[in-house]
Formats: structure tokens, sequence, C-alpha cells
């Protein structure tokens, strides 16, 4: 496969000041002279003409000779080259690509909207130019492949409960995710001299289908959790308490009793509402 080659052509403003003494020149020698052969240097310095180009910082230029790759200009500046080079102007500045909102499925099969935002720029222009069609068609086709393998390696979150305990999601591991989708994007676009500079996952949601499921299950998956570590400071606050009652002498509770005390503890505890206490005047007994 040819390879990117860098040229530096001839000085723009030199090769200006030329074509303007062969034109000016020619055009007072038909003028004082009336002769019609100076005609032939007017035409030859307006072939001159064709051949100026200029480039613009972080712009560049490709040349072709009737189809024969010559080399690329980098270095911005007004240069002169061949009147009958064909050239390719292809931007080295970078570029954003937002990507549109896909359904794909993630490894769980459950289907996600996802988009990408890639921000990459052209490195060959050589490639860019000649091994692939459209270079920019071909960065949003592969992102958008890209980004559907990706969606299928990775769950969108982390169910435990179901015996899916995975250590990387697409909802929680955004570095980890944005690593793999950089990698994945650069590998695919390297074909056609494209250098990725920043890949990460710009939009992620269930798909509209099952949305109000997975938050219901959200929702529950939250509220046993948030019990789980209720259920846990009450147990030991009942222990606590029981050990200081027994530590100090204050009561002497049998088993019985004692298990009354810990269901009434642990329904005030536990309770979602704030409990209504019952002062009792009598004995225990009553």
């Amino acid at each position: 496969m040819k390879e990117e080659k860098i040229i530096v052509p001839a000085n723009g403003y030199l090769m200006l000041f030329v074509f303007l003494i062969l034109f000016i020149g020619s055009i007072v020698t038909i003028v004082t002279i009336k002769t019609p052969w100076p005609a032939l240097s007017i035409f030859i310095s307006l072939v001159i003409l064709f051949g100026f180009v200029m480039v613009q910082p972080n712009g560049s230029r490709v040349l072709l000779l009737f189809g024969k790759y010559v080399g690329t200009i980098k270095k911005n500046g007004f240069y002169w080259v061949n009147p009958f080079y064909t050239k390719k102007k292809i931007s080295l500045r970078a570029s954003n690509f937002d990507s549109e909102r896909l359904k794909v499925n993630d490894k769980l099969g459950n289907p996600v909207m996802i988009s990408t935002i890639l921000v990459w720029r052209v490195q060959n222009t050589y490639k860019a130019a000649f091994d692939v069609d459209n270079y920019e068609n071909f960065v949003r086709v592969q992102t958008d492949a890209a980004v559907r393998k990706l969606a299928s390696m990775y769950p969108y979150d982390n169910f435990a409960d179901e015996g899916h305990d995975e250590d990387i999601t697409l909802r929680s591991s955004v570095n980890e995710v944005s690593e793999a989708l950089e990698k994945e994007i650069d590998e695919r676009l390297s074909i056609a001299g494209i250098e990725v500079l920043e890949a990460r996952i710009g939009y992620l949601a269930y798909a509209q289908e099952i949305a109000n499921a997975m938050l219901k299950r959200q929702q529950a998956t939250a509220i046993v959790a948030a019990r789980h570590k209720i259920v846990e400071g009450a147990v030991s606050m009942v222990e606590m308490a029981i050990a200081e009652l027994n530590k100090n002498d204050i009561v002497d509770l049998d088993e019985e009793r004692k298990a009354a005390m810990v269901s009434n503890l642990m329904v005030v505890l536990c309770g979602d509402k704030e409990a209504a206490p019952v002062v009792n005047t009598g004995t225990l007994s009553h």
C-alpha cells in the first residue's frame, strides 16, 4: 500500500511576481508594438495562474497528476504547483461527531438506547483520500457499528439477584466503557487514516418499551437494600439495649418478656411510620 508523501512546493509569491511581469508585459507589448505574438505569453501566464494554491492552518491539499498521486501539502502558506495537478482539499482539524440514538441489545438482551460522541481528525491524507470512498461517511458508519458491538459486550446495569454480577456495566463503568469504545473505533477507522482523539457515551437509557419496568425494578432494589440496612441497624440497637439493661441490672427480664421487648423495638425501629407510644401504668403483666 502506498503511503502519504509530504511535499513543499515552490513559493507562491515568487511565481505571482513572475505571473504579473509576464501578463502585464505581454499586454504592454501588444499595445505598444501592435503584434499578436505576445498573446502566447498571455496564455502561458493564464496557465500559470491555475497553479497557485493556498493552504490554511490545519489544512492540506492532496495533489494528483492525471490520476497519479504526487504528494500532500500540509504546511500552511501560499504555494505554486504544476497547473495540471488536481488539488483535493482535506481538513486536518479536529471534528466532532454526535451519533444518532441507536436501539441495541445489551449483554443480557435488554433493549437500550445509546449514542456516542466522537472527536476525530485525519492523520493520513493518502488513506483518507484513496483507501475509502468517503471518509466522513466511513466515520459515521463505523462508529455506529462499534457502538452496537460495544453495547452487546456489557450489561446496562448490574443485577446480582439474577446471578449477573458483572464488574463492568454500561451505566456505572464510564471510564472503562469509554476506553473500550475508543479502542474499537480507532481500530475500525485506522484503514481510513483517521485518528480518534476521544470517544465516549453521549446518551444511555433503556428502550421505551421496558423503561417503566426497569425503573420499578431499580426502585425495588433500592428499597430492599435500604430495608436491609435498617434491619441490620435495628438488630444492633436491640442487642445493645438488652446488653445495657442486663449490665446495669435495671430490670430482670425473662425470655418471654425479652422476646416481647425485642418485638416491640423491631417494630418501632423498622416501621415506615412513627410509632405511637402507649404508657403502661400497671405492672408488666398487664
